[in-house]
């Protein structure tokens, strides 16, 4: 079973953002649980709409991810993680209540040179996190595009930072095709050896989720820019051997691309399907 959707919107309440993708063809879909552009906490939310998302979702047979806010940064040092944490509480509070499995998280960028006090920070927030947080909806580390310091790129580094945690059972992995592409993690045509790199660090054993995105540039030359699928430089070829791999099955396959004329999101959710012979 393959679930395919898009990032939705919330405008109207999640209960619509639920039902909106499956006009579009899909069955998976994310949303923003708040706000995305501040880290000030929701505390007005809907919870019979909320409710309402998560047994439509249920009735449905449509499994949701939500995504926390741009400013959140998990690198950050202690004096400054206190309206981190706040924030990263409230939303997965929220969606958990919509029935979403788990939370996509950003790896973060730390802006001094020690990087291992930044892996040490991430550590510390993730772990004070899950001491405060009871629910069942998970931490989904978002991998990198590899701009700047070039953090949070590597299957390794995702893994080592989930494995130091305190109760790694409850984080996973969130893959961003777009980002694997602008690193240089995955070049296109290597898809097989990405796939022992990932099966080797323990990656792939907790991926959660993909953020399905083509790329407006080349492989390596780390520009986050997302492009529809099919209108990339990832390519259809390595996209449906990337897509076919056993561990996409039973997981959120969610587009982050623009809908265009010519490639709308239910067009685009149609070609991913065709790509899967589904």
């Amino acid at each position: 079973m393959y679930y395919v959707g898009a990032h939705v919107s919330t405008a109207k309440g999640y209960l619509a953002a639920a039902k909106q993708v499956q006009t579009i063809g899909g069955n998976a879909f994310q949303f923003f649980p708040k706000n995305p552009r501040t880290l000030l906490p929701k505390h007005s939310i809907n919870r019979n709409d909320a409710g309402a998302c998560a047994a439509y979702c249920i009735e449905n047979d449509i499994i949701s991810i939500a995504h926390a806010p741009y400013p959140l940064n998990l690198a950050v040092d202690p004096e400054e993680s206190g309206i981190m944490l706040e924030a990263l509480l409230n939303a997965l509070m929220i969606s958990e209540a919509c029935g979403a499995i788990g939370l996509v998280v950003h790896f973060g960028t730390y802006s001094h040179k020690d990087r291992l006090k930044g892996y040490h920070n991430r550590i510390q927030l993730l772990n004070q996190t899950l001491s405060i947080w009871s629910g069942e909806a998970l931490i989904l580390i978002e991998n990198q595009a590899g701009a700047g310091d070039a953090e949070g790129s590597t299957f390794e580094e995702l893994t080592t930072i989930r494995n130091l945690c305190d109760q790694p059972e409850r984080i996973g992995f969130c893959l961003d095709t777009c980002h694997a592409f602008a690193s240089g993690l995955w070049k296109g045509y290597d898809w097989e050896e990405v796939v022992r790199s990932g099966q080797s660090s323990g990656y792939f054993d907790h991926l959660k989720a993909v953020h399905l995105n083509e790329s407006k540039f080349a492989a390596g030359e780390k520009r986050d820019r997302h492009a529809p699928i099919g209108h990339g430089m990832i390519g259809e070829e390595h996209m449906r051997r990337m897509l076919q791999s056993p561990f996409l099955k039973g997981i959120p396959i969610v587009l982050e691309t623009p809908s265009i004329v010519t490639a709308t999101h239910q067009q685009q959710i149609h070609y991913v399907k065709q790509l899967l012979h589904v």
